[in-house]
Formats: structure tokens, C-alpha cells, sequence
């Protein structure tokens, strides 16, 4: 997959570089966009297959749980383009305060 907007999630990490557990996020958070840079994912169903424990939402969105769903990523997908776009990235307490399906 093509992934776009790895910056969100670059700023989150800086600006909470002081973070309990925040090393364990970006390691595998790291090891998360490896595995989504080499996925072909054409459906919902290849996401799961990968990763059993995303939540598939309507429009394309994808939420996966980062470091024990301690964190959590979501992301637009466009199967056909090959393209996956970050949305939004933060802790579980962040995550409850938004709309995944609109963010």
C-alpha cells in the first residue's frame, strides 16, 4: 500500500516524546507501517486477515490498535488505488473523544 500521512503520527510521538509507553508505541507502530508498506490489501477482508483485531467502519475507515490497543491508528483505504491515508493517532482516551468515521 501507498501510505500517506505518516506525519500525523510523527507529531504525535514528538509531542509526547515524555510519555510512559510511548517507545513501545513507535516500535511497533514501526512495525505496523512496514507490514501496511508491503500489504496489497484489495478489501476489508485482506485487513483482517492481517491484522484479526482492526475494526473495519464504514466509508473505508480502519481502526487498528497500537501497543495492545493502548493506541490507536485510523485509516482511509482506498482498495482499488492502493492507497492507505492516516487520519488519526493517539491514545484510547483521544480516540473516545472523536468521530472515527468523520476524522
Amino acid at each position: 500500500m501507498i501510505v500517506i500521512g505518516t506525519e500525523t503520527v510523527e507529531r504525535y510521538f514528538a509531542a509526547h516524546a515524555g510519555d510512559r509507553g510511548i517507545r513501545a508505541a513507535r516500535s511497533q507502530y514501526d512495525v505496523w507501517l512496514a507490514i501496511a508498506r508491503r500489504a496489497r490489501w484489495r478489501n476489508p477482508e485482506d485487513v483482517k486477515a492481517a491484522h484479526p483485531r482492526a475494526s473495519i467502519l464504514k466509508g473505508g475507515r480502519v481502526v487498528f490498535n497500537i501497543k495492545g490497543n493502548d493506541y490507536r491508528l485510523i485509516a482511509a483505504v482506498q482498495y482499488q488505488a492502493g492507497v492507505l491515508v492516516i487520519r488519526f493517532f493517539g491514545n484510547h482516551a483521544e480516540y473516545d473523544r472523536i468521530d472515527a468515521e468523520t476524522v
